[in-house]
């Protein structure tokens, strides 16, 4: 178990500081994404400032649309190769992939923006039609 340096957070106030449920951050945590120190005498885990850095990036993926498994490997690549160099190469590879999904989920919005300005002008002319007749 890696060594805590600096302040401990309880479950709680990383939910509270961070928006979210404690639930959510014990899900995190059952997937393998936080590593929380475990206090059995107090019957509490507390969390160390390296987890609540994972748990803003584990959020941040997720507001990014990448996957749980993605980012889980992304931020343990961290731990296998401290010059962040593989890590690196990974973020941007999946980054590079989210960008093109993002890409085609704009064309598709605004093929369908374009449909759906077609009808509106159609059924507006339409009932022009109805109420002057």
């Amino acid at each position: 178990m890696a060594e805590i340096m600096g302040p401990l957070f309880t479950i709680s106030e990383l939910a509270e500081e961070l928006g979210i449920t404690p639930r959510t951050i014990r899900y995190y945590e059952e997937m393998g994404l936080l590593e929380p120190q475990r206090y059995e005498d107090v019957g509490q885990r507390l969390f160390g400032q390296r987890e609540r850095t994972r748990l803003k990036l584990i959020l941040r993926g997720k507001r990014f649309g990448f996957s749980l498994a993605e980012i889980k490997e992304m931020i343990d690549l961290y731990d296998v190769d401290p010059t962040e160099r593989e890590q690196l190469r990974r973020v941007v590879a999946y980054g590079e992939k989210r960008l093109q999904e993002i890409d085609e989920m704009m064309e598709d919005l605004q093929v369908m923006r374009e449909e759906i300005l077609e009808y509106h002008r159609r059924f507006t002319a339409r009932l022009q039609e109805l109420n002057q007749g």
